[in-house]
């Protein structure tokens, strides 16, 4: 059943299809703890963690704001560079030849090799995790946006010589349009991946921050693994947040501007 052009059935499916997986993967959860007897210091059970939300939500909300922070600092710095870089690759052959293997480079790059550097250069807090989630998240904004400015029509790449347009023209008018869709499917994974930089920063660098990195290694070293789940759960969610938000934006901003869904389907 369609209204208004939108498959009513087909969103359902889409919602109630991973609902019901996550229900009875909850249940059997809570099952197997209750027939073993399994400690709740070795695995707590589904009951055990929603009361850990509810008693430390504001703990855990707390914890969550400063890493989403961070994250979304790290992130806007990954889209500012991945962009900026991109375009200077799509301009110049030599300059992609000679920096892109770098931008491979940092995805290579171990955080725990990193972050000794990190500290040394920059110290711990909060600017240091914000330098390594931009790490992190950097190098599907440079991979996505540089093969979207590269993959033009050729005819419209001719169409535009025809009419002495000038390189900034052809950046601006052709080239950047023609990415845009890329650069938003970069930016739904690098969404994540900041998120992760982030708490995988704090467990580096972020001593004076009180991140869900920070509070996931005080749990796990006092044996608090209600709340220590609690504090993955309100990881996880945060991620989801991130990519759901840029998504929807990226969404918006192609059918408002382009006429067309990440799906690349025109809508006009």
């Amino acid at each position: 059943m369609k209204v208004g052009g939108f498959d009513v059935k087909s969103a359902a499916l889409l919602v109630a299809a991973p609902l019901c997986v996550l229900i009875c993967s909850l249940s059997l959860w809570q099952l197997v703890v209750w027939a073993r007897d399994i400690s709740i210091i070795v695995v707590p059970s589904p009951i055990d963690v929603a009361r850990a939300l509810y008693e430390h939500r504001a703990m855990l909300s707390e914890a969550c704001w400063q890493t989403a922070k961070a994250a979304m600092t790290g992130l806007f710095g990954s889209f500012v560079i991945g962009v900026l870089g991109a375009f200077a690759f799509s301009q110049s052959r030599i300059i992609r030849s000679a920096f892109y293997p770098y931008a491979i480079l940092l995805q290579t790059v171990p955080i725990i090799a990193l972050a000794p550097i990190v500290v040394v250069s920059i110290g711990r807090g909060f600017y240091g995790i914000v330098i390594i989630s931009t790490i992190i998240s950097i190098f599907p904004v440079i991979t996505s946006t540089t093969t979207g400015l590269l993959q033009v029509d050729a005819n419209l790449l001719e169409l535009f010589r025809l009419n002495n347009a000038t390189r900034w023209q052809t950046l601006w008018k052709l080239r950047l349009p023609n990415a845009l869709p890329y650069l938003i499917s970069g930016l739904r994974i690098a969404g994540g991946a900041a998120i992760v930089g982030a708490i995988v920063g704090e467990f580096f660098v972020g001593d004076d921050v009180k991140g869900l990195g920070v509070l996931i290694q005080n749990k796990s070293g006092g044996f608090q693994t209600d709340e220590l789940y609690a504090a993955v759960v309100v990881s996880t969610l945060l991620g989801v947040a991130a990519f759901v938000t840029v998504t929807v934006v990226g969404e918006w901003i192609l059918r408002r501007f382009l006429g067309m869904s990440l799906s690349g389907v025109s809508q006009r």
